[in-house]
């Protein structure tokens, strides 16, 4: 361990920071789950500036960079930060059409264009109807809005007051010729519906483009083709995480909390492979069954689903030498009646597995005694995770066996990025009694420093930055 900074902002199970922090050169740059974006140095953890927004996200957030310039967003807003000194270049226009929509994604930024998107959620209000996720690209030199992807439509199939879907959770991915591959989330009531809707009979058919794979023109916009993995779905399983595009064979691979991990040809969209991962219980057709509205073979309630709705592959894999990371939680949800549903999280264990990509074939799946919310980070010959439960994990790539671990202060899950000779994660997610920070580990550190946040340096560069009009403290509720 090299260095520890404090982590200030918590909230439940989400945590205080669940975006990876990102390393240019020798500066660390975090967004917690304040929306308060902060730059530390890489050699020592000590604090170069924070700009704070003290907007509170459900996340996962984080920030994105491009030629010295800080991208992120609020649940409001998207925003440009000088990154040597945190001053604020440009503000978007509000994005949601109303409090019922929020911004929980890190930008994705290309070619000049940020792409952000909005959610059906918000820090005080999820998947309550009247919500409806639209990516907006964005002018980066000024922020200004050239063109914007309804993923969803605005009449929510007919019944707004109670339905609601789409959106990203996480940047999209390029391909380097025009093209923008996005995941879109699922639609709501989830849960296998709501009070006095069960089977979610208030938005009938496919609800697309939810629980898709979209490929778009990056340009206007324009679909260019989508595959939708769930078409009504029942149970929160989204698309939630950024698709994988590989270059050199010109696929692109998703995944996401419905447990399977696709790969599809980029040109065409054609599934080439589909490959299950975690435990699955049985209901992985539910959906299909309510869509023919064949509600006579759906399971009575009270009965429990795996994967749940905080469970598949809940946070991003990683491709490295052609073969896919992929990290898996197995915790089960009971549904209680349409619209409740109850889960043990402390319970939930986990995955790290091991995927060909050329033919969707498992090479290895090791299982790990707490989830995984820490993602897939590949660094040489090792891909690193993190445990719910506290826990920092090596394992090796070849076979998967665990090489290293390490305890963290705190419950986490936050995830990892190697640079250099230099590891960063967090203890985010501390549980009644544990300490919250951010952590560096380096080889041959010889002692741990422990900064306490001041910055120094010119006035531009140092202290407190700060943009009014928080949103104040609410509710989490898992989407």
């Amino acid at each position: 361990m090299a260095w520890t900074a404090p982590l200030q902002a918590t909230n439940a199970f989400y945590g205080g920071l669940s975006g990876t922090p990102l390393v240019v050169g020798g500066t660390v740059f975090i967004e917690d789950m304040r929306s308060n974006v902060e730059a530390l140095s890489l050699h020592s953890g000590h604090r170069l500036w924070i700009h704070k927004y003290d907007d509170p996200s459900v996340g996962p957030n984080g920030v994105a960079y491009a030629q010295g310039v800080i991208y992120g967003a609020t649940e409001s807003f998207a925003f440009a930060l000088d990154a040597r000194s945190g001053r604020q270049l440009w503000r978007s226009s509000r994005l949601p059409r109303n409090d019922h929509e929020g911004i929980d994604m890190a930008p994705g930024v290309f070619d000049g264009t940020v792409y952000v998107s909005t959610v059906p959620g918000n820090f005080h209000d999820f998947y309550k109807g009247d919500g409806a996720g639209v990516l907006w690209a964005l002018h980066a030199p000024t922020g200004e809005q050239r063109w914007s992807f309804r993923t969803v439509p605005f009449s929510l199939w007919g019944d707004p007051a109670r339905n609601s879907g789409g959106g990203l959770w996480n940047p999209p991915a390029f391909d380097g010729d025009g093209a923008a591959y996005v995941d879109v989330g699922n639609p709501g009531p989830t849960n296998a519906g709501g009070p006095g809707n069960a089977w979610a009979r208030s938005r009938p058919g496919p609800n697309l483009y939810t629980d898709s794979l979209v490929k778009l023109d990056a340009s206007t916009g324009r679909v260019l083709w989508h595959y939708q993995v769930i078409p009504h779905d029942l149970y929160d399983w989204d698309a939630q995480l950024s698709p994988v595009y590989d270059a050199g064979t010109n696929q692109v691979f998703i995944a996401g909390k419905f447990g399977r991990v696709l790969g599809f040809d980029a040109r065409t969209g054609r599934l080439l492979w589909q490959t299950y991962v975690g435990t699955h219980n049985g209901h992985d057709h539910d959906d299909l069954l309510a869509l023919r509205r064949d509600y006579a073979q759906l399971p009575h309630f009270p009965y429990t689903i795996e994967p749940g709705e905080a469970g598949g592959v809940e946070t991003p894999l990683a491709l490295a030498g052609g073969t896919l990371y992929v990290p898996v939680v197995d915790v089960p949800y009971k549904i209680v009646r349409p619209g409740t549903s109850t889960a043990d999280f402390a319970s939930g264990t986990g995955e790290m597995v091991a995927i060909q990509a050329a033919t969707g074939k498992i090479l290895w799946d090791t299982k790990l005694p707490s989830s995984v919310y820490g993602a897939a980070t590949v660094a040489n010959d090792l891909v690193f995770t993190t445990e719910y439960a506290g826990k920092l994990v090596a394992l090796r790539r070849s076979d998967g066996a665990v090489v290293w671990t390490s305890s963290l202060s705190a419950d986490t899950n936050a995830q990892v990025v190697v640079a250099g000779d230099t590891l960063i994660t967090a203890a985010s997610a501390p549980q009644p009694g544990q300490h919250p920070e951010i952590v560096a580990y380096r080889l041959g550190a010889g002692h741990v420093a422990t900064p306490r946040g001041s910055a120094t340096g010119n006035s531009a560069a140092s202290g407190t930055i700060t943009d009014t009009g928080g949103l104040g403290i609410g509710p989490i509720r898992p989407h």
